[in-house]
């Protein structure tokens, strides 16, 4: 027995581990998607005791994007709004917007945040600021560069009612420009869907939960009864973890798609992606040097090591890595067509996984040498982070 045949045991039953587990994934996504719904295709809510929506807003140096996006939220069809929006010591014309915006729209009001108290990220408090002011039955989190179509709060009122749902998030089209960041898009896409199972998220036993920042609607009695944000006061991914803590006290949380609905420009440019993504993807493996590296190795071999190995492995090794390569070219391709991203896309997924290990490892590296994360112009130590695990 020697080590070269060991080596191409390894590497045949390593690409045999990887045809499973992939062909898992996707068996569990198809199915579980064709049990969701795409919020275009819910009828707006009508003729129904409608519920009072507060929307809640946080903004911190938004100017590029704010006034499009929150056009588009007051021009909702639905007649039971309070919106309100929380500047968040923005430094740069975000403020200017909002109070010019308020002066022609009664139902939008402005909270100006000057300080931050300790023990808090500035989003975090901020949403938390913003409910304790609410007066909805039902609080609707959204970030302040989403667009949304004109029935998009009836359509998603509707659906909650309908299914009886304490908490809903919906997807959103993520538009960035030029071919590189469509794909990044795409990769990110099929990371979420690895990491949170949102398909899973409906079912009571299942440890699977989900949230997104751009649209967590929740119940007012739910969100208060499970503390707020409080719990979550230093959580980067604080919409992730909020969803957690609902499906944690045993409330009923749905996802649904709303490609056609929503959309929003995640990032300008690759740069701003690197940097956008700094301060949350360390949180992603909890702060853990040793989750770290073994996400790196699972990114690595399950995402990047079929595509190489075809190039040195022979025989079946070879036929089962093509295989592998093949599917999960087809599988990205078939996660596009739930995000209005184009399919062939798809092609630069291996070379976009060694993108995103990048930035896993420049998020840790830059945590642990500044000892904590910048974001918004504020330092975050890392010892707070680490001490708010959830």
């Amino acid at each position: 027995m020697t080590l070269h045949w060991l080596a191409v045991q390894f590497l045949f039953y390593l690409a045999l581990a990887t045809a499973l587990l992939w062909l898992g994934l996707a068996i569990a996504m198809i199915i579980g998607n064709r049990r969701l719904h795409f919020l275009k295709e819910m009828p707006p809510l009508a003729g129904a005791e409608m519920p009072v929506v507060s929307i809640i807003i946080p903004a911190c140096n938004e100017e590029r994007n704010l006034a499009e996006a929150l056009q588009s939220v007051l021009h909702q069809d639905y007649p039971r709004l309070e919106i309100i929006v929380i500047n968040d010591r923005s430094t740069d014309a975000t403020g200017d917007i909002l109070n010019r915006l308020a002066l022609t729209y009664p139902q939008l009001r402005v909270h100006h945040i000057n300080e931050l108290p300790a023990a808090w990220l500035g989003k975090n408090h901020a949403l938390q600021v913003g409910a304790a002011q609410a007066s909805g039955d039902l609080l609707l989190f959204t970030d302040a560069d989403i667009v949304m179509q004109p029935s998009v709060i009836s359509r998603a009122v509707h659906y909650l009612q309908t299914e009886k749902l304490d908490h809903l998030t919906i997807s959103m089209e993520i538009r960035m420009r030029g071919a590189l960041l469509g794909m990044f898009t795409l990769a990110f896409g099929v990371f979420f869907s690895m990491y949170s199972r949102y398909w899973r998220a409906r079912k009571p036993r299942s440890r699977a939960h989900v949230g997104i920042g751009g649209f967590n609607m929740v119940r007012a009695a739910v969100y208060r009864s499970i503390g707020g944000h409080t719990k979550i006061a230093m959580r980067p991914d604080d919409d992730m973890k909020l969803g957690k803590l609902i499906k944690a006290a045993g409330y009923r949380q749905q996802f649904m798609f709303g490609v056609g609905m929503m959309h929003v420009e995640w990032y300008a440019s690759l740069s701003e992606a690197l940097r956008g993504l700094e301060k949350n993807s360390f949180a992603g493996v909890d702060y853990s040097v040793l989750k770290l590296i073994g996400s790196t190795v699972a990114l690595f071999a399950l995402n990047v090591m079929p595509f190489v190995a075809v190039f040195f492995t022979h025989g079946a090794t070879q036929i089962v890595n093509a295989a592998i390569s093949l599917f999960i070219l087809l599988f990205c391709a078939y996660g596009a067509g739930f995000h209005n991203i184009k399919r062939w896309y798809a092609v630069g997924f291996p070379l976009v996984t060694l993108l995103f290990i990048f930035i896993l490892w420049r998020s840790a590296l830059i945590a642990l040498r500044n000892g904590g994360i910048n974001w918004r112009g504020t330092h975050y130590s890392l010892a707070e982070l680490k001490a708010n695990r959830l």
